[in-house]
């Protein structure tokens, strides 16, 4: 997570969020109390719908036939208020600092959210962006190959077939080893499982590259088609 985290209060107006994203270079920030409590997120997608742009749309006749007033005004305030507080997103999606990183991702997915702020006892102490989950991500996928020999190898690519992509795609390919240079070989029935088997080879440690002479043919009921012999 990215700490300490730039915030926001409800009662400012929403030319000091831009200007705040804008020089921070961030794309949302998290709206405080004055005590520090999170009461809310605003981002550029709560911005982008507003009265000054000409972006705020118009409604078919048929859907503001059945708009309640209610909702009405909220689009209004939405698209016309100066507050933060009338344009920020209430009830933020949070994590706490002892979640999983895969649970983080977990909610950014379903929430369709791109950041998360950390809270503890009620009060922002970071933030969690994509941007953060990247910079996780880039020493893992910038490792170096391990050495650990052909059959090893060998062995771990058929591993990483069967995990990832079950038995029966590993039996139709067949896997060789020279010094941590792979080639695969043999015929499957989807050309999807021709990346997916490069892919399972280029995360196996050890191998420093994949030769893919896969082929897809059309498949046929009840037959299977075996690798090619050793």
């Amino acid at each position: 997570m990215t700490s300490p985290v730039f915030c926001v209060e409800p009662t400012q107006n929403i030319a000091d969020a831009i200007r705040l994203m804008l020089d921070r270079k961030i794309s949302g920030v998290p709206v405080t109390s004055a005590q520090g409590e999170l009461v809310g997120i605003i981002t550029e997608g709560d911005l982008l719908r507003r009265h000054e742009l000409g972006t705020t749309g118009t409604r078919s006749w048929l859907k503001d036939l059945f708009l309640s007033p209610g909702r009405r005004a909220e689009d209004y305030v939405h698209t016309h208020g100066r507050k933060v507080a009338d344009v920020m997103t209430d009830q933020p999606v949070t994590i706490e600092p002892e979640a999983m990183l895969a649970d983080a991702i977990d909610s950014m997915t379903i929430h369709h959210v791109r950041r998360l702020p950390v809270v503890q006892n009620g009060r922002v102490i970071g933030i969690l962006a994509r941007a953060d989950v990247l910079r996780a991500l880039l020493p893992l996928a910038d490792e170096a190959p391990v050495a650990t020999g052909d059959e090893a190898i060998r062995q771990a690519v058929e591993a990483a077939l069967e995990s990832g992509l079950g038995s029966g795609v590993r039996e139709l390919v067949k896997v060789e080893a020279y010094r941590g240079a792979v080639i695969l070989s043999g015929a499957v029935t989807d050309e999807r499982l021709v990346t997916a088997a490069r892919v399972a080879a280029e995360n196996t440690p050890g191998v420093t590259s994949v030769t893919n002479q896969l082929i897809v043919v059309a498949p046929f009921a009840g037959t299977s088609i075996p690798a090619p012999p050793f």
